[in-house]
């Protein structure tokens, strides 16, 4: 959530006219800017630039650096100038969300683990989509160790653990007493193009998760319907052993 509203803050910025001619013109320079500079170029007060580079600059949007532009050093060369670039950071937003990035490191994992080894791009796929699914479900269960076991078998807590952890990731999980059924699925257009592949993936990633954070306990389920994931995560009451 907090990745969310720093993403959405940073587009924000931009919708200010001036604030967002003054970053396509800091981006469009091949070396970073001062406030002088960049005042001048948009015939803009040197105050009003000023102020503008700065929200830029904590929305994430824009870099800084400090050097003199005199060229001058030692005593009497004056302060260093604030100077502004384009952040290396990538900001953006989708709603729904999407993770196109996951699906396409996860291809281009599965494409080169196929011609290494001869393995099915298909298979080397599902293998690269399972060993996400368990870091996700490390990273989660390492997280929190103050409330839950590292694997907890019951299954209410192993629902809302999954459930945490997905809705940080894009699926919008909706809780159905022993049923945690994904409001949204991360690769919708290219799960419409193709199906069989991107559904695949996603149910291995999925179900290894679910084995990872409650084995035996926690199931994902392939279960295609309208207007949602095609994976439903089910936990059941174990008999006595």
């Amino acid at each position: 959530m907090a990745e969310f509203e720093d993403h959405v803050a940073g587009i924000g910025a931009l919708a200010d006219d001036t604030r967002r001619a003054l970053y396509l013109y800091v981006c469009a320079q091949p070396e970073a800017v001062g406030r002088d500079q960049a005042a001048a170029a948009l015939e803009l007060p040197r105050h009003q630039a000023k102020f503008h580079l700065d929200r830029l600059e904590e929305a994430g949007l824009l870099d800084v650096e400090y050097a003199r532009l005199t060229g001058r050093t030692g005593p009497g060369a004056g302060r260093p100038a604030k100077l502004y670039r384009r952040a290396a950071a990538r900001v953006a937003v989708s709603l729904p969300d999407r993770r196109y990035e996951l699906a396409a490191e996860l291809m281009a994992r599965a494409i080169s683990d196929s011609a290494a080894t001869g393995t099915p791009v298909e298979n080397a796929l599902t293998s690269a989509a399972r060993e996400h699914g368990r870091r996700l479900a490390e990273a989660t269960t390492a997280a929190a160790t103050a409330t839950l076991s590292p694997k907890p078998a019951d299954p209410d807590r192993a629902l809302r653990l999954a459930a945490d952890t997905l809705g940080r990731h894009g699926y919008e999980p909706r809780r159905h007493d022993h049923t945690v059924e994904l409001a949204n699925c991360p690769f919708h257009p290219l799960a419409q193009t193709h199906t069989a592949l991107i559904c695949g993936m996603n149910h291995a990633l999925l179900a290894a998760l679910a084995e990872e954070l409650a084995p035996g306990t926690l199931e994902a389920r392939l279960e295609p319907a309208a207007g949602r994931c095609c994976v439903l995560l089910t936990a059941g009451r174990r008999g006595p052993t």
